[in-house]
């Protein structure tokens, strides 16, 4: 389990992040159209931005940064993952202009599982962590960074050098 804080406070996660090297679990996820896509099925290099909820402003702010920063790279896919509702990522994305980025739900997945971010106390219970996971071609783990802090920004630098 990753020990991480929520302003400071001390919560866990269900387990831990896949490491790098290691083949990524191929999850199932929903898209905002309600269709089911594997991560599989998503061609190229993958970053996983994985956050609470949209409707907070750091993880706004992630789903921002990664759909300008990471989509200039050609051959990759930026995919923002949370426990939202797609019908909420849908008007935040539409909002926003997220055009660039593919944007899921894990609330009918085992993704929170088998990433090992899904928090087990606390009041964000239920709810994923903030971790970025960047993943080559054949589904290999390039990089992971479980964020210590949940209120705090992933290192945008450091995964997107991986790609």
């Amino acid at each position: 389990m990753a020990k991480i804080t929520l302003k400071g406070n001390p919560v866990q996660t269900e387990g831990n992040l896949p490491p790098v090297g290691s083949p990524a679990p191929d999850a199932s996820l929903t898209g905002i159209d309600l269709s089911d896509k594997k991560l599989s099925s998503i061609p190229g290099k993958r970053v996983l931005n994985i956050f609470p909820s949209i409707d907070t402003g750091v993880c706004a702010t992630s789903v921002r940064t990664f759909n300008k920063r990471a989509t200039e790279k050609p051959g990759v896919t930026v995919i923002n993952v949370s426990m939202d509702l797609p019908f909420a990522l849908k008007r935040f994305c539409g909002a926003e202009g997220i055009d660039k980025a593919l944007t899921l739900s894990g609330f009918r997945s085992d993704f929170g599982k088998q990433y090992g971010v899904t928090i087990q106390e606390g009041g964000l219970t239920g709810l994923y962590s903030r971790a970025v996971v960047v993943l080559d071609e054949g589904g290999k783990v390039l990089y992971s960074e479980q964020v210590p802090e949940i209120g705090q920004e992933p290192n945008y630098d450091a995964a997107l050098a991986k790609l």
